[in-house]
């Protein structure tokens, strides 16, 4: 049965990501229909990924400015996470997320894994995001890369730190991305470090 006819869209903004407004009639359960109208936001998929060191135990994170985390009033605008992107038109999500570790975090990664696709706001954003993780060694560090591409306005802070001191900074509230925290807690839950 279906629940959704006449769907119009209008594009409110294409500036960065595309916001439009979706108007539909939707069949509620009890038979009556009603318009509704909604917004969805968003560019292209993205990609997700948590790379640790079953050797010493650490993981790899990012620390960066983002606007939305200033405006809400957080920590300055500064948010530790995963290393992530936007796949590339005719980009695989394993591609994507093999060129946003070496870019953004400076490695090279092995035996990598895809976990979910999930939506992190699907009541606005359209946006998947392919979470992955995978492994690297010390010996994996590119020269003197990672931190991210000027051009593309980045400016990321490479941190390494152990696996316990990234649970606890989930605890402390250090770190606020839903990404991180979903791929953290899935290493932890699948014992992927033997801690």
């Amino acid at each position: 049965m279906n629940r959704i006819k006449n769907i119009s869209s209008t594009i409110l903004s294409q500036f960065w990501g595309k916001l439009e407004r979706i108007d539909f009639d939707f069949k509620f359960k009890n038979g009556n229909w009603k318009r509704l109208s909604h917004e969805a936001y968003g560019k292209s998929d993205g990609v997700a990924i948590l790379i640790y060191n079953l050797e010493t135990k650490k993981v790899i994170l990012s620390k960066q400015f983002r606007i939305p985390v200033y405006i809400s009033g957080v920590s300055e605008g500064v948010s530790i996470e995963v290393c992530g992107g936007a796949i590339d038109e005719g980009e695989s999500p394993e591609t994507c997320v093999i060129r946003e570790a070496k870019e953004e975090l400076g490695f090279n990664i092995s035996n990598l894994k895809a976990v979910n696709t999930v939506f992190l706001s699907p009541g606005i954003v359209r946006e998947r995001v392919h979470l992955f993780i995978g492994e690297y060694k010390d010996s994996d560090k590119i020269d003197d890369s990672g931190g991210g591409l000027e051009i593309e306005g980045e400016e990321i802070e490479v941190m390494e730190v152990t696996f316990e001191k990234a649970m606890e900074m989930i605890d402390s509230c250090e770190i606020i991305d839903a990404r991180t925290i979903i791929l953290l807690q899935y290493v932890q839950i699948n014992n992927l470090l033997n801690i």
